[in-house]
């Protein structure tokens, strides 16, 4: 399977969709699409809600961004992780790495409830 992504941009940073599989194939790609946009300074949204799979590979691609967005000081956050990538993400500690879509808006909900 392939790999597609897009980029949207907006007044708080930038999204970027992926759609497909996140593997050995497709994983610099997606590297190379993710790196320049972490670079810009701007917080980063990825959205996985259409990817079905992240290989060892993937998560490697993913650990590259993360450690870039921390030497920059880049806010990078997932959205729509499958549960299937999420208990990938998960089991090898990586979820641990990312400030994920849900994590955000329980904390803004608990914001709101004090």
């Amino acid at each position: 399977m392939t790999l597609t992504v897009k980029e949207r941009r907006n007044k708080s940073g930038t999204v970027l969709v992926a759609t497909g599989e996140i593997n050995s194939e497709t994983s610099g790609a997606l590297l190379q699409a993710l790196l320049p946009l972490v670079r810009e300074g701007r917080p980063l949204r990825i959205d996985l809600t259409a990817v079905t799979y992240v290989s060892s590979a993937g998560l490697r691609t993913l650990l590259v961004v993360y450690r870039e967005a921390q030497h920059a000081g880049v806010a990078v956050t997932l959205y729509g992780v499958s549960e299937e990538v999420r208990f990938v993400m998960s089991a090898t500690g990586f979820l641990d790495f990312f400030e994920t879509g849900e994590a955000a808006a329980a904390a803004a909900r608990a914001k709101v409830a004090r």
